[in-house]
């Protein structure tokens, strides 16, 4: 770590102090509230994510899920945004505003007339039914009433931006003006405008990556939504055009690596897009130049179940938003075999797909969510997801954060239990830089030959170098009838590197292979091999000369809350110091082979 990394942190620290403590005692907040309300709203973004009606009877009933925590209230007597969470991830999800959707879309409740012991409208009148849209507006209202004027927490960026996205998804339900709610909308709207303004303010304070990214799509939003707001667009539109040219590569990819980050971006600025159009705003080209990038990344990424691969802090995404951003790309651009500047290999055939990480670890505070996955992979078949890594998703419990950063929650090499990337320990450390990596994976080579057999795809990393002298090399050839995965794993020491120090030293390696949660699996009687049965009845077997392999417990998140049991195949050794690599114990070789259906028995094979 550079000493500019610690100054660096040290001036935005204080900065963010400063701004909060002028924030606390009120000098800045009568800044937020210049101008007239407008008298009606503008164009408003079209919400591409699904809504879980189930989730919003939930809420509305006083059972608060979130960021794998639950808070339950009695909603006739409590007021959430008073009770304490039970989490930081919990209170951002909640301030976030992300489940108002859930709420929105949940069925009319009736009052139970136990409650009431002088009814006066008969059952079933409509007039006593209460809606998801009267619901979301008054917590809304209730958060108003709490948070509205500032909090350091509530009013945090990433907190922030997302809470103005999703006011804004949410639509004619908060800012269309009804009788006698004229009032209740104008708070509401004043409210947001306050927020935006502040965001407007604040926005260099914002930590880099995909929070400062989002600040300025939400920036943006306000301004081409809510009319007269001109400064705000000017604003909001200046950043996201820094923004994008900083942070969405030249192949396609965000800087984070992230699969996730760089197609919810393309989600906003598809949707950021259509509002700049019905609201007759020229949309700069430089955005439009980083959605024709992004919509092709996004299939890159995109598995044949239609959900995203899972790689540095991203999960599958909305299937549905995927794909309904993805229809809107006008560039109609294909997939292709090697994203260079985002660091993955994608080969398909025969209806299986693979994606391998040949990247190394963002730098600095761009690490913060990566994850210590080098040369791990992917792979979907006809049959659905069968080789996975472990995952992530915001609705999971915290708890599992760090533990999914790790080497072996992805399918690839470990050497000495140990991760190829490493995470600061608890302490100051961490504390002023945040949970970014360490130390990274080190340069990651990469190469790829495609021939009409099939496509081969190389990767070699130094995570293991500088502590165990011991590079690590992958090679993965998939078939062209998609129905034969073959790799090859070796630990080798470069020849520049001289001989080791200790060469009656052994290393512990194991190769993981973590499968899907809906993939059942079986070892062989030998322990040589293992079957694998996909819910279609799809049979794989799976195969090395590496030894025996065990089937140990895993765990998928990457599909959202609650963690997912499931499995992992695998195949431990001890490498030689002096590492050949082009021979066994240094040298494992495996395959992943479709043998069609297989019926829906599980046991024993031969």
């Amino acid at each position: 770590m550079r000493l500019s990394d610690y100054a660096e942190a040290i001036v935005a620290a204080a900065r963010r102090e400063a701004s909060s403590t002028l924030h606390s005692v009120g000098l800045f907040t009568s800044l937020h509230d210049l101008g007239a309300l407008p008298g009606e709203i503008g164009p408003l973004p079209e919400d591409f994510y699904a809504s879980r009606p189930d989730r919003g009877s939930e809420i509305r009933a006083g059972r608060f899920q979130l960021a794998g925590d639950l808070l339950s209230i009695d909603p006739a007597q409590d007021d959430i945004w008073l009770k304490p969470a039970p989490t930081r991830a919990f209170a951002r999800r909640l301030h976030g505003f992300g489940w108002l959707r859930d709420v929105i879309a949940s069925p009319d409740t009736q009052p139970d007339p136990a409650d009431d012991p002088m009814p006066t409208a008969e059952a079933g009148d409509p007039s006593e039914r209460t809606s998801g849209a009267d619901e979301a507006r008054a917590l809304v209202d209730d958060w108003i009433r709490a948070f509205g004027r500032w909090n350091s927490f509530a009013w945090s960026h990433g907190v922030l931006s997302a809470r103005i996205i999703n006011w804004l998804r949410a639509g004619d339900t908060l800012f269309e003006s009804e009788e006698g709610d004229r009032k209740a909308r104008n708070a509401r709207l004043r409210s947001l405008l306050r927020q935006a303004r502040y965001l407007q303010r604040t926005i260099p304070l914002a930590h880099d990556g995909a929070v400062r990214l989002r600040c300025a799509i939400a920036l943006s939003f306000a301004g081409l939504s809510v009319p007269r707001q001109g400064a705000l667009q000017k604003a909001g539109l200046a950043a996201l055009e820094k923004e994008v040219k900083r942070q969405i590569l030249p192949d396609g990819g965000h800087v984070s690596r992230s699969p996730r980050a760089g197609t919810e971006t393309l989600i906003d600025l598809i949707a950021l897009r259509d509002v700049a159009e019905k609201a007759g705003v020229e949309f700069p080209k430089e955005i439009i130049r980083a959605i024709d990038r992004l919509a092709p990344m996004g299939r890159f990424f995109r598995m044949s179940d239609g959900g995203l691969a899972s790689f540095h802090g991203g999960g599958e995404c909305d299937h549905g938003a995927l794909k309904m951003a993805l229809a809107r790309d006008e560039t109609g651009a294909k997939p292709f075999g090697f994203a260079p500047h985002s660091g993955y290999h994608r080969a398909e055939a025969g209806g299986a797909t693979i994606i391998l990480d040949v990247g190394k670890a963002p730098p600095g505070v761009l690490s913060t969510g990566a994850h210590a996955s080098a040369l791990a992979f992917e792979l979907c078949t006809t049959g659905g997801r069968l080789v996975v890594n472990c995952g992530w998703h915001d609705d999971q419990p915290s708890s599992w954060r760090e533990a999914v950063r790790a080497t072996a929650a992805h399918s690839t090499l470990t050497l000495e239990e140990t991760s190829s990337g490493r995470l600061f320990a608890p302490g100051w450390q961490r504390d002023l830089l945040g949970p970014r990596l360490a130390s990274a994976p080190g340069p990651v080579t990469a190469r790829r030959n495609e021939e009409d057999m099939g496509v081969w795809l190389e990767g070699i990393h130094e995570g293991y170098r500088e502590e165990f002298g011991l590079s690590h090399r992958r090679r993965v050839f998939l078939a062209a009838d998609g129905g034969d995965l073959r790799g090859e794993d070796a630990l080798f020491r470069p020849v520049s590197d001289g001989p080791p120090d200790d060469v009656d030293v052994r290393y512990r390696f194991a190769i993981r292979f973590h499968l899907h949660p809906d993939v059942r699996a079986s070892l062989s009687r030998d322990n040589m091999s293992a079957l694998l049965v996909q819910p279609d009845g799809d049979g794989w077997r799976f195969r090395t000369d590496g030894g025996p392999i065990r089937l140990e417990r895993s765990v998928y998140l990457a599909a959202g809350a609650p963690p997912q049991r499931a499995t992992q195949i695998v195949v431990q050794g001890e490498a030689e110091p002096f590492g050949a690599g082009d021979r066994p114990p240094n040298r494992v070789r495996w395959a992943f082979q479709r043998l069609g259906q297989v019926g829906g028995t599980q046991g024993e094979t031969g």
